[in-house]
């Protein structure tokens, strides 16, 4: 006697195509979002705006905006701060996103090497 699975359970080839399909359609689909997230660019922002720049969604700086007001030769370090801070905010911007954007793609699945 053979146990039989309920419909649409097993790994009959119908399945198993339908499956492939779906995989084939997520990873087209993250490959189109991982694009637009590397065409984009994240601002990050530090000392109340003192300090600006814009990152690829590749982690590339693109510009670094420093507000006049915001150097001060006797506080070099205050200014180095708020540069690395800004930066920071960029990235994070940029792995937010596109953490976000693929987990939509892929319904909250890690897939390992997708993105």
């Amino acid at each position: 006697m053979k146990a039989r699975l309920p419909q649409g359970y097993g790994g009959g080839p119908g399945n198993m195509n339908s499956m492939l399909k779906q995989a084939q359609k997520m990873q087209e689909e993250a490959q189109r979002v991982q694009e637009e997230l590397e065409a984009s660019e994240y601002e990050g922002v530090a000392g109340g705006g003192m300090v600006k720049v814009v990152m690829s969604g590749t982690h590339q700086l693109k510009t670094i905006d420093i507000n006049p007001e915001a150097v001060d030769p006797d506080d070099v370090e205050m200014l180095q701060d708020m540069i690395i801070a800004a930066v920071n905010d960029a990235a994070t911007k940029v792995d937010e996103t596109a953490s976000a954007e693929m987990s939509k793609v892929t319904g909250g699945l890690n897939i390992p090497g997708l993105f």
